[in-house]
């Protein structure tokens, strides 16, 4: 007997493993017209006032949307957003999320193989509840995320340290 598909499901789909080519292909994506991320954000709730934010961002032009939202639905994490430019962004965030992503894609990425390599070394040290991380930690997690600055390519970059 044959179950009829209904597109709301009361159990949360059973995430599938993706073979090697969906995940080199991915990784190549991610190489292309992606970016990781580490950021330290300011944040009041938490003890010292800094959050070491992690993430991963997919971009496309906004009609290649449907792109995205398969990837998301494959990815099983994250959320897409809209931008003002004609610009789509899928975005992943957390320390979970992008430490299981990352540790899948890497042995596949060229040109993120150190910005991943970076972020699954800080996350391995980050710990577990990041609003209690004591001063030494920070700071010294912090001269870790200020080397993205050295990595990415951006001009808009600001480091709070002067070096």
């Amino acid at each position: 007997m044959r179950k009829s598909f209904s597109p709301f499901r009361a159990i949360p789909r059973v995430r599938q493993k993706m073979n090697k080519i969906e995940l080199s292909y991915i990784a190549g994506f991610l190489d292309g017209d992606g970016c990781i991320m580490l950021q330290l954000v300011s944040r009041k709730d938490y003890r010292l006032g800094y959050e070491i934010r992690p993430s991963i961002v997919f971009y496309q032009k906004d009609k290649n949307k449907n792109f995205l939202l398969s990837l998301k639905d494959k990815l099983k994490e994250g959320y897409i957003r809209d931008r003002k430019d004609g610009m789509t962004q899928y975005t992943i965030v957390g320390k979970t999320p992008v430490y299981n992503i990352l540790s899948k894609l890497l042995p596949f990425l060229k040109l993120k193989e150190e910005h991943a390599k970076l972020t699954l070394s800080v996350l391995r040290q980050l710990p577990d509840n990041g609003r209690l991380m004591d001063a030494a930690t920070l700071y010294r997690l912090s001269k870790e995320v200020d080397k993205f600055l050295y990595l990415n390519y951006s001009k808009k970059e600001k480091t709070p340290f002067k070096r």
